[in-house]
C-alpha cells in the first residue's frame, strides 16, 4: 500500500471519464481501446483515421510518460522483464477481443451507461486480476 494515491488515482479518472465522454460526445463513439485498436485491422473500417490518431495518442502518452516518470513502468519498479509485461499486454487484449469487450469500455463507458453486461464484464476482470496479481507476487511466482 505504499504506493496508494488516492488523489493522484482520482484525477487520473477523471480525467479518463472526461475524454471518454468527449469521445462519445464529439465522435458518437465509445473509448473502448481493444476495440478503437482492433479496428485499424478490419478491411471495412470507415474511420481508420480516427482510430489511428486514438491508439497513436495513446502509445505516444506512453512513451512520453518513459522519459518523464521510468519508475511508472512496472520492469522499472519492481524488476519485472518488459518481455513479460508485453507478452501480459498481448494476452489481455487477445482476451479482451475474444471477450468482445474491454476494461475502457464496460469499465468506463459501459458502467456509465448503468450497463448490466458491462457490471458482469467489469467484475470478472476485477476478480480475474486480483486472483493474477495474488498468484504470480504472494505465491512467489513474481519475485
Amino acid at each position: 500500500m505504499s504506493q496508494f494515491t488516492p488523489i493522484a488515482s482520482g484525477i487520473g479518472g477523471m480525467l479518463i471519464g472526461l475524454a471518454a465522454s468527449i469521445i462519445l460526445a464529439v465522435h458518437g463513439k465509445v473509448a473502448g481501446i481493444s476495440g478503437m485498436f482492433g479496428g485499424l485491422f478490419q478491411r471495412e473500417v470507415h474511420d481508420r483515421d480516427f482510430r489511428l490518431a486514438f491508439v497513436g495518442g495513446l502509445f505516444a502518452g506512453g512513451v512520453g510518460l518513459l522519459f518523464l516518470r521510468p519508475s511508472s513502468f512496472p520492469s522499472a519498479s519492481s524488476g519485472v522483464p518488459m518481455a513479460a509485461v508485453v507478452v501480459a499486454g498481448l494476452l489481455v487484449g487477445f482476451g479482451t477481443r475474444l471477450g468482445n469487450g474491454c476494461t475502457s469500455g464496460h469499465g468506463v463507458c459501459g458502467l456509465s451507461r448503468f450497463s448490466g453486461r458491462s457490471l458482469v464484464a467489469t467484475v470478472t476482470f476485477m476478480a480475474t486480476g486480483a486472483l493474477t496479481a495474488f498468484l504470480t507476487h504472494k505465491l512467489g511466482v513474481v519475485k
